[in-house]
């Protein structure tokens, strides 16, 4: 069961980093290695970080030929613990919203002050 500030935040289904963003991780055994993100599930709350939090999966083959064994792939983290990496800066911040000239709604850095 989830509880204090993780289930605030998995109720209001946002999360702070998209497909393609660069991130680091927080915490846990992996804590520091950078990333990409893979994919975003906003109902769990969770991101899939490509190089961080690799589980090992032991799979039987299913046809005739078809070879079983252990595969090694990504599995999901909260997003809390993950942070977006500035590409100008090139550190971890957090984000900011602003609005453009055109209405268009955009993510600041808080370090250094430009569109992520």
């Amino acid at each position: 069961m989830l509880t204090g500030n993780l289930t605030k935040k998995l109720k209001k289904g946002r999360i702070h980093v998209k497909n393609g963003d660069s991130v680091v991780a927080l915490c846990g055994k992996d804590r520091g290695k950078r990333g990409k993100v893979l994919a975003v599930s906003p109902r769990e709350g969770k991101v899939i970080v490509s190089g961080v939090n690799i589980v090992s999966k032991h799979v039987k083959p299913r046809r005739a030929g078809e070879e079983g064994g252990i595969l090694r792939a990504e599995s999901a983290l909260y997003s809390c613990k993950v942070q977006l990496v500035c590409s100008h800066c090139d550190r971890a911040v957090r984000v900011a919203h602003k609005f453009d000239e055109n209405g268009k709604k955009q993510r600041i850095c808080k370090k250094c002050g430009n569109v992520v």
